[in-house]
């Protein structure tokens, strides 16, 4: 029988905490938030495991590590407002509106957004907008003091940048897979400063992957 709290307490201790992830209120949100109930019944016994675990659409969550990295890069205000792209589960969607106040999340498939609703609704979690919408496409009409993007890009969209207030950060994977880089993007100007975090392979965002490469 898994010991639910002693696991998450061992996944923020013996996972989380030393891959540098140090900033307290990051620690508070991933140990308040309840990941067992944001992953897949199929999973649970995993929920607190170093692993990405499958959902559905050949997606995944990202390993905890990572989640944590994403979250503290951000660098979060409680008075911010939050664009996450990429709803998937809805795990990091709940860290992020425990960090800040309002968060506006979207995902093309209409799926995990229901589900997300669902599980942040029986979390008590009221500042989440979710929106079906392709990330590549769509229009905010606003801007936002920090993005999350939880899947990878071949290259950052242009547009992206200019959904960023000033000084705004955004965390994104980039690259070809199998070694990508994680950096945080701040807006200066109208231009990306980009900083290097850390190289990962996680699954692109959908119609965001390299162009085949074709060989002779």
């Amino acid at each position: 029988m898994l010991n639910i709290e002693l696991a998450r307490h061992n996944m923020i201790e013996q996972q989380v905490r030393p891959w540098d992830v140090l900033d307290p209120r990051v620690l508070e949100a991933m140990a308040s938030v309840k990941r067992e109930d944001f992953v897949p019944a199929a999973h649970r016994q995993l929920a607190f495991a170093d692993l990405p675990l499958p959902l559905p659409h050949g997606e995944s969550m990202l390993k905890p590590v990572v989640e944590g990295r994403l979250l503290q890069a951000l660098a979060l205000e409680p008075g911010e407002e939050v664009l996450e792209i990429g709803t998937g589960a809805g795990y990091v969607t709940a860290c992020l509106a425990h960090l800040a106040r309002a968060v506006t999340s979207i995902d093309i498939h209409e799926d995990f957004i229901a589900a997300a609703r669902a599980r942040l609704d029986a979390a008590g979690i009221g500042n989440v907008r979710l929106e079906r919408a392709d990330a590549l496409s769509w229009q905010p009409g606003r801007q936002f003091d920090a993005i999350a993007v939880t899947a990878a890009v071949a290259s950052i969209p242009e547009a992206w940048a200019g959904w960023l207030r000033p000084g705004g950060r955004m965390f994104v994977v980039r690259g070809q897979s199998p070694v990508q880089e994680a950096v945080r993007a701040t807006r200066r100007g109208e231009t990306l400063h980009l900083e290097s975090l850390f190289e990962t392979d996680i699954p692109y965002l959908l119609g965001a992957a390299p162009a085949p490469a074709f060989t002779f």
